[in-house]
């Protein structure tokens, strides 16, 4: 009976290479043991016996090749590094157009986050968590995170008012909820996703206050437009999301209502979003 993965050959290596190209792997992909080596004897000689088998794959190798092939698909050059795949997996991806794979607020690089999750925890009974970056983008978003609600809590007391923060991603509101732990507010979660965002509510908050919106968006202390996201809106002479003005002459029928992309917001002014507020599950 034929031993699995065994080969024969003359030399060593071409047993090797026997087992190489019928397992269709690279001699980096192997791992290769030898079980008897070939002699020469009076008549003829006795051949090399090598056990060629291929490497186990661990799940953050197995996710760093499918981002790799994923970003390749996307033609975007990148090599993905796995740094850490302890308590949880974390994946390094180098690249020279690092804006691509990040994104407008890192919106690509959570897509891409969010797949190597689902391809590292293929065959597991516990779910392990993935973390993909891209030159230092994570520690960054943090860095500027913390800032805001720390600058924006002390608006918040100062003020005696609740703020509404920008939506944000789960990952995103667990960073603001820690930040803010022992600050005199606390935080809570309104609205769903995608749009799901954060309000800032100080100990000196009036209960009848319905709140103002993080200044980085619409209305700002610069007197900008911005949109839900916090970029500046480009504007003609009238309100984008008006549309053009009526042609000369022509009657207006029923009144518009333009909702806003943030707290259900019309353009009769109502700006109460009546969803009651929940803790966000990421605070626990």
């Amino acid at each position: 009976m034929e031993e699995e993965n065994v080969f024969l050959g003359k030399t060593e290596e071409e047993a090797i290479q026997e087992g190489l190209m019928t397992l269709a792997i690279s001699r980096s992909e192997a791992e290769i043991e030898v079980i008897e080596e070939g002699k020469k004897r009076l008549f003829g000689s006795t051949r090399w016996k090598v056990r060629v088998t291929k490497k186990s794959v661990s799940d953050g190798t197995r996710a760093a090749q499918f981002v790799e092939g994923l970003l390749a698909i996307l033609k975007t050059d990148g090599k993905c590094e796995v740094v850490a795949e302890d308590e949880s997996i974390k994946i390094e991806i180098k690249s020279e157009n690092s804006s691509k794979v990040i994104g407008k607020h890192g919106d690509v690089l959570d897509a891409i986050q969010c797949l190597a999750g689902a391809v590292a925890n293929i065959g597991r009974d516990s779910y392990k968590k993935v973390v993909v970056d891209c030159e230092n983008y994570r520690s960054q978003r943090e860095e500027t995170l913390r800032n805001l609600a720390d600058r924006l809590a002390k608006k918040a007391v100062a003020l005696g008012r609740k703020i509404a923060l920008e939506p944000m991603n789960p990952y995103e509101r667990r960073i603001i909820h820690s930040a803010l732990v022992g600050k005199n507010v606390r935080t809570v979660s309104e609205g769903k996703e995608p749009a799901r965002y954060i309000v800032i509510v100080p100990d000196n908050a009036d209960p009848n206050d319905k709140g103002i919106r993080d200044d980085r968006r619409r209305g700002g202390r610069d007197g900008k437009r911005y949109d839900r996201r916090g970029d500046r809106r480009e504007r003609g002479g009238r309100d984008e999301r008006r549309g053009p003005r009526p042609s000369g002459g022509a009657k207006r029928g029923k009144k518009e209502i333009h909702f806003g992309a943030f707290l259900g917001n019309s353009g009769a002014g109502k700006a109460e979003n009546t969803a009651p507020a929940t803790p966000d599950k990421e605070q626990k």
